[in-house]
């Protein structure tokens, strides 16, 4: 592997690097790499000499951002999410009234995120709104690095220096969603874990704390396999069914995570004889467009698309009309979920 000059081995120099390479805020060097007022001229000179030894380079698209007022954002998604549709929708209009086009680059299993972030780049996009996107830190951190724009993840993702994020309160659906089926009866609710789905963690965390709140044990189904597309997640769901199967007797609720992997659950339980809810309940998260279904009908937690396109949108363009020079504070703002209760859950089954 080779090692480049900020000693990072094998990893392209960052503004963080510069900035520590100088012993100034990182802020400082963005300033200069965007030629924004807020440096002297002899702490530009320095920069950019810093940033020549060390090799850092921004996207070249980037640098022409500098030069004229870009009205446009650029906005991240997976076509293979079904949630997602949604809040791409919403954004357009509050885009528009805001004065903004929009250009959209889908992330794929054949196409990566730098390069999808490349393509709106190179679209000269004043900010960028990753919806749903695999939030990788080191990735993460080179991509907001090189870009030299507001950068916002929707959907998920934790509080983080580099950029800005706008996620739901996947915790407290999960809550509300135990706090239900314990009103219901149950004693004995499982949980299918999603970790490497973005915001898994955070929604297991969720049921645990709620669960051990009221005095239930935690019962844990994991689930292998890495986060791709909604595919995947019925496949997740199937396999959480078939290992539910080879239990000697079945919980009488199952708590999933994601609508599309309840919805895979729910079709191997039907497949093998087992009733939802007369033997199981059965409670997702998302409320995607399958789960309203009428043979579905599924009980599950709300994301509100319009209200993260919202926050989204609001906070893009805060950073983009900001006072030149300004020092770009980044934060979370967390939207609230609503529980949905529908027929998949139901009081226990007695006897």
């Amino acid at each position: 592997m080779s090692e480049n000059r900020s000693g990072a081995v094998g990893k392209p120099p960052t503004m963080a690097d510069v900035a520590r390479h100088l012993g100034i805020s990182r802020q400082l060097v963005s300033i200069v790499m965007r030629d924004a007022p807020g440096a002297s001229e002899e702490t530009r000179t320095r920069v950019r000499e810093a940033a020549r030894e060390l090799g850092f380079a921004p996207h070249t698209g980037a640098r022409t951002l500098r030069q004229t007022r870009s009205w446009t954002l650029g906005v991240l998604f997976v076509p293979a999410h079904a949630a997602e549709h949604e809040i791409v929708e919403a954004i357009y209009p509050l885009a528009a009234k805001h004065g903004y086009d929009v250009v959209l680059s889908a992330l794929t299993d054949t196409r990566g995120l730098e390069a999808s972030v490349e393509e709106l780049v190179g679209h000269r996009c004043a900010a960028l709104l990753l919806i749903g996107a695999p939030l990788e830190e080191g990735l993460m951190a080179r991509l907001v690095d090189r870009v030299l724009v507001p950068v916002v993840s929707v959907g998920s993702g934790a509080r983080n220096g580099d950029y800005d994020v706008i996620r739901s309160a996947g915790d407290e659906g999960m809550r509300a969603a135990v706090e239900h089926l314990v009103s219901l009866g149950h004693e004995e609710i499982a949980f299918v874990t999603l970790d490497s789905m973005p915001d898994g963690p955070l929604r297991r965390r969720g049921y645990e704390s709620a669960v051990r709140d009221l005095g239930r044990e935690v019962d844990l189904v994991t689930v292998p396999g890495d986060y791709r597309d909604d595919d995947y997640f019925e496949e997740a769901g199937a396999a959480a069914g078939l290992a539910l199967l080879e239990r000697p007797r079945l919980p009488t609720a199952v708590l999933v995570p994601n609508d599309s992997a309840a919805i895979g659950l729910l079709l191997t339980l039907a497949r093998n004889g087992v009733r939802v809810p007369q033997d199981v309940s059965l409670v997702g998260f998302d409320d995607n467009p399958m789960s309203r279904l009428s043979a579905i009908d599924l009980t599950t937690s709300r994301q509100d698309p319009e209200m993260l396109a919202r926050a989204a949108v609001d906070v893009a363009v805060r950073r983009i009309e900001a006072e030149p020079g300004t020092v770009r504070r980044t934060g979370e703002l967390v939207v609230p979920t609503t529980f949905i209760a529908r027929s998949s859950s139901a009081e226990p089954r007695r006897g």
